[in-house]
């Protein structure tokens, strides 16, 4: 079986999940479900989910930026064997040029943001917020 292994809270907020294999894991995975399956499935099932590889710096600033305006996203670590598989779902979900492919990878509501510069740019531009709200992660009242 294949599951997800969780190990806790981070120090800024956010929760550490694995996609390893596991006969363990309380959440186990159907043995037939592939890798870009999987990716797909956490993609649909989390609101706002970034895709990252273990002790990511940019990922890290997404998670602060993030946070600062009171949410906590989803994280997902991928190991080198998976970012084919997130690159390759990228590819399919994306219709425009990404310079900052592979991971992190930020999902909002199930579509691809993209990377870090991706994050800050719609931060910057005033739409992060209001995508926020509309995929129901924040609330109107919580923003200043």
């Amino acid at each position: 079986m294949q599951g997800v292994r969780r190990y806790g809270t981070l120090a800024d907020g956010g929760v550490r999940l694995e996609l390893t294999s596991t006969t363990t894991s309380p959440l186990a995975i159907d043995v037939a479900e592939s890798t870009e399956m999987r990716i797909q499935r956490l993609i649909s099932e989390n609101p706002v989910i970034i895709f990252s590889r273990s002790s990511c710096c940019m990922c890290h600033v997404m998670k602060r930026l993030l946070s600062a305006i009171g949410m906590h996203p989803t994280v997902i670590e991928l190991e080198e064997d998976e970012i084919g598989a997130l690159n390759n779902h990228e590819v399919a979900a994306s219709t425009t040029d990404r310079r900052d492919g592979g991971a992190p990878a930020l999902y909002i509501g199930g579509v691809l943001v993209g990377g870090l510069e991706s994050l800050v740019a719609l931060h910057l531009s005033g739409h992060l917020v209001p995508k926020l709200i509309e995929v129901g992660v924040l609330e109107n009242n919580m923003v200043l």
